[in-house]
């Protein structure tokens, strides 16, 4: 992240909201991911799919050595990961909600 940026604050949140409405203009998987291919480094793009393998992991139950074992994440970060998946913003309960089959 920058540390000497000359935007403002309420120009970040224009500039996030704007992105989170062209993620929301892709229509499928092919176009998402050409869209993050361009957007993102090889590094930032695995560092996120990571975290996604792990939210799946910690669905399915398993400890977070295991998750390190299958996914090489710290479990520093599988720890967030967690944390965030019970009391963050609840970006990734929605996801996974909305992904879980009807039953």
């Amino acid at each position: 992240m920058k540390t000497n940026r000359p935007v403002t604050l309420r120009q970040e949140q224009q500039h996030e909201r704007a992105l989170c409405t062209a993620i929301l203009a892709l229509r499928s998987v092919e176009e998402c991911r050409s869209f993050f291919r361009d957007l993102c480094t090889p590094a930032e793009l695995q560092a996120m799919a990571d975290r996604w393998a792990v939210v799946e992991s910690l669905e399915r139950g398993l400890p977070y050595r295991e998750i390190h074992k299958q996914t090489g994440v710290s479990v520093t970060t599988i720890g967030r990961v967690a944390r965030y998946l019970t009391s963050g913003n609840g970006g990734y309960r929605a996801v996974v909600e909305r992904l879980r089959p009807s039953t």
